[in-house]
């Protein structure tokens, strides 16, 4: 099995740094299935059929405008309805019974759980797939932890603000952030006052929301604290709140700068600095493009970013319209996210889970939890996401899935009969059950393709961003092609 896994990994690696050969088209050009595809699942988790159908015959410049156009700030389905109830704080938490205590934390578990799911079901459910790859890609930048923070409806709260300016202005999403009560919590700044100012949250906005590293010293670090001190919450009502007496109003000198500079100073100081407009165009060049940005490209494009005053979607239209991005040396580049891999297999092939835990528990294992980043620097993303134990678990993921389309699927055992069991033996035996009743309407999905005489070539156009490895006997029957083509690592990149 180790070798096994080794060469999978290899070939995997070669896939990454040869993939490639698509055809190229000049921008007023119809992009064409393999275009479509590409730029859906770029900008979304996978692509349908009938979506590739509906954008083959587009330009880029269309393509690109059809998938802005369609960006929204707020969720189509409703949260769970605890969301509304009155905050609980923590401290009340630890001051209850013991037994009081213990089932506190454990529905504060629960609700975790239940905040993904319904996550989940909207990156599903959404009819703009581009608003919620940029909340997870806000929620990677701005990492925050439910494990630290201990409210689900601190988090749910944040995750509403990120997805508000999804794509819209990141200096007002900056702002917003740095008042937000889980980051103040998670960032230690909640109890930051003047006579001993917490370096963490100034720190973090510095190095990984705005310059990034090597471009700050230490005592920029200092003196931004001191501004900082005094933003708080309301340990009562969770809401934000600033707090006058616990606030440094001294001198400051930050990146060159003197004042009296409170939070908001310091914000304005860092949007003003280039680095912090290179630094997300080099992230979202990361996320949309490739794994090794031009630079000659990035300051081209954050000058563009800037220009607009941080406005997201005039970035995003340029990002999306270089002839980088659509480069055939481009295509098949990007390692899928566990999160890319389980909603982008679910939307891809049509499927309507009956429950939707056995998709968050299969993205945790695969190294994606979302509401818990591994630390403050999110996900590392890109060829981390794939090593040997990874790659096992992810094509046991796409077999558990395909073997629930089969209609003598095996039944999975009972949990009854095996003794104790460790939490993570637990979770992966759900997972395994769950996923098992995940089905593909393969009538339906194969309507978009032309039904039964859907042509292979173009249903691996729609299933691989680059050709598989393994190239499939010509005479397979039509779900067991899609079967195989799923099965291959060419599977694995976007």
């Amino acid at each position: 099995m180790p070798r096994l896994l080794a060469t999978l990994a290899r070939v995997l690696a070669v896939v990454v740094s040869l993939a490639g050969g698509a055809a190229a088209w000049a921008a007023d050009d119809a992009i064409g299935a393999d275009g479509a595809r590409h730029l859906l699942a770029r900008t979304g988790f996978g692509a349908t059929p009938a979506e590739v159908k509906a954008f083959a015959g587009l330009s880029r410049t269309d393509a690109v405008d059809r998938i802005l156009g369609a960006t929204r700030g707020k969720a189509t389905l409703p949260p769970p309805a605890w969301v509304d109830e009155p905050y609980l704080p923590f401290y009340k938490v630890q001051q209850l019974p013991a037994e009081e205590r213990q089932a506190a934390q454990r529905l504060q578990v629960e609700r975790g759980f239940e905040l993904r799911e319904w996550w989940f079901r909207e990156m599903l459910a959404t009819p703009s797939p581009l608003t919620e790859r940029m909340t997870v890609f806000w929620h990677g930048h701005f990492a925050t932890s439910q494990q630290k923070v201990r409210s689900g409806q601190l988090m749910y709260r944040q995750n509403v603000l990120l997805r508000s300016q999804a794509t819209g202005n990141f200096a007002t999403l900056l702002r917003a952030v740095a008042r937000d009560p889980a980051m103040l919590v998670y960032l230690d700044n909640a109890g930051s006052r003047r006579q001993a100012p917490n370096e963490n949250f100034a720190r973090e906005v510095m190095e990984l929301f705005t310059l990034g590293e090597g471009h700050y010293g230490e005592r920029d670090v200092k003196e931004a604290a001191r501004a900082f001190t005094g933003w708080s919450i309301d340990r009562d009502s969770g809401e934000f709140r600033y707090r006058p007496f616990f606030h440094d109003g001294g001198t400051k000198t930050v990146l060159g700068r003197t004042g009296r500079f409170g939070g908001d100073d310091v914000l304005d100081i860092l949007l003003g600095r280039p680095e912090t407009a290179e630094l997300l165009t080099r992230k979202l060049w990361r996320e949309f493009v490739s794994p090794d940005p031009d630079a000659h490209e990035v300051a081209r494009l954050a000058a563009v970013f800037r220009r607009s005053g941080y406005e997201v979607k005039p970035l995003l239209r340029a990002l999306l319209s270089s002839d980088a991005f659509w480069s055939p040396h481009n295509r098949g580049t990007l390692v899928k996210s566990p999160v890319d891999l389980v909603v982008g297999t679910l939307r891809t092939f049509g499927m309507s889970p009956p429950a939707m835990r056995p998709a968050v528990i299969a993205a945790a294992l695969l190294g994606q939890n979302l509401m818990s980043p591994p630390n403050v620097k999110g996900w590392p993303g890109g060829n981390a996401w794939i090593n040997a134990a990874t790659l096992l678990e992810r094509k046991q993921f796409v077999d558990r899935v395909f073997r629930g389309t089969e209609a003598t699927a095996p039944a999975e055992p009972a949990m009854g009969g095996e003794g104790p069991m460790a939490p993570q033996a637990r979770l992966r035996r759900a997972m395994s059950r769950g996923l098992a009743t995940y089905a593909i309407d393969w009538d339906r999905w194969a309507e978009g393709l032309g039904g039964e005489g859907a042509d292979a070539a173009l249903i691996q156009q729609v299933v691989l961003a680059v050709p598989p490895v393994r190239k499939p006997p010509a005479d397979l029957e039509k779900l067991a092609l899609v079967r195989a083509l799923a099965a291959d690592p060419a599977y694995q990149l976007r």
